[in-house]
């Protein structure tokens, strides 16, 4: 049974808000809440509604309505980390640029860059999705239906361009990252990541068949032109929020990674990680991999390229490379945990899981060479 909670804002001052009894005041404190939306003119009343929602990462989401409004408040966990206020503020930086574009993604509202507005965390609210993650849940008339599931594909790689499609100068992100050297510098910033595993005891060094022939590869035929603009970083299925009455994406989210780079590459992560039946992929992907109608890989750069604008002075014949590096780059990440689980800093059968997929985007690598 959901329950709504009812408290009372702060526009009288002698009736004080009252803390849902399903929020963590360390996470959010609504009377700091209620004050600073008042602050920045939005609108008053009572918060209803008022519940944690689920997400892919480890930061916290808060639904609630005010005001006839409906928001999600966005946070790092209870306990931050070194950079989550860092990245809340990225997010928040590159969803605002968003906010004009066509792009499908949360709107943000207001944001909150001061952390020592609510306890040391940044903030800010956004606007709901209303939508499904696919690797979680299928519903119908989605999973009853081939053609569905396969447009639901297509138009990952579809929204995926309307981002590549955006002048990162234009909406006021100049400054937000470090395009020059970008491709240059992948290789080796990745080498030494893996390499900074060994420090951890109990760790044996990477075991990754085809490491240095992918690259030596990688090295070899890296493109020489590109074109920089805004980059999700981790761009997979996963990430992907539908529509409920139709196969289109109705959010791209988790925008942790988010920089100014190549897009090419987030191109080249969807198919690093896109499902293939028999393979560790099709199960990350849910039950979106699972039912075998997605479309063919080829079908994805072919959908993703009806955007001019988004493939301008892009080249598009040089796809397998990113894809490569997609690959090279998720699976090293993945060995982190590996590595930290071999030093009992996570858990085992997590560190196992995790490495087995490195080894698999390792022989997608090589997949990608041999065709």
């Amino acid at each position: 049974m959901t329950v709504t909670l009812r408290y009372y804002v702060a526009t009288w001052k002698d009736r004080p808000v009252q803390q849902p009894e399903t929020i963590d005041p360390a996470l959010v404190d609504f009377a700091v809440l209620a004050e600073w939306m008042d602050r920045h003119g939005l609108p008053g009343g009572p918060f209803d509604d008022v519940a944690p929602l689920t997400g892919g990462t480890q930061n916290t989401l808060i639904g609630f309505r005010r005001g006839d409004r409906e928001y999600v408040l966005r946070r790092g966990p209870r306990h931050l980390r070194s950079r989550t206020n860092d990245v809340m503020r990225r997010e928040a930086r590159v969803l605002t640029a968003l906010n004009d574009t066509d792009v499908p993604a949360p709107r943000v509202i207001a944001s909150c860059p001061d952390e020592s507005v609510m306890g040391g965390a940044v903030f800010y609210l956004m606007t709901p999705v209303k939508g499904f993650n696919a690797s979680v849940t299928l519903p119908e008339p989605h999973a009853g239906d081939p053609a569905a599931i396969r447009e639901m594909g297509l138009d990952a790689a579809r929204a995926l361009s309307s981002l590549a499609a955006v002048d990162h100068e234009s909406v006021g992100l100049a400054d937000f990252g470090k395009p020059d050297g970008f491709l240059e510098r992948q290789v080796g910033r990745w080498m030494s990541e893996l390499d900074s595993y060994s420090a951890l005891d109990g760790y044996p060094g990477p075991e990754i068949p085809g490491l240095a022939e992918v690259a030596s590869w990688l090295d070899a035929n890296r493109p020489t032109t590109w074109r920089p603009g805004v980059m999700h970083g981790d761009y997979h299925l996963a990430n992907l929020m539908y529509s409920y009455d139709s196969p289109r994406v109705a959010a791209i989210v988790d925008w942790e990674m988010c920089t100014i780079g190549d897009p090419l590459l987030d191109l080249g992560w969807l198919l690093a990680t896109w499902p293939d039946i028999g393979d560790e992929s099709a199960s990350l992907a849910g039950p979106l991999g699972a039912g075998g109608h997605l479309p063919p890989s080829a079908d994805l750069v072919t959908a993703y390229a009806e955007r001019p604008d988004a493939t301008r002075g892009r080249d598009l014949a040089s796809i397998t490379w990113y894809a490569v590096l997609a690959c090279f780059k998720l699976g090293i990440v993945l060995e982190g945990t590996h590595a930290r689980a071999a030093a009992g800093k996570a858990p085992k059968e997590t560190g196992d899981l995790l490495h087995s997929i490195t080894l698999g985007l390792f022989r997608r690598a090589q997949g990608f060479l041999a065709s």
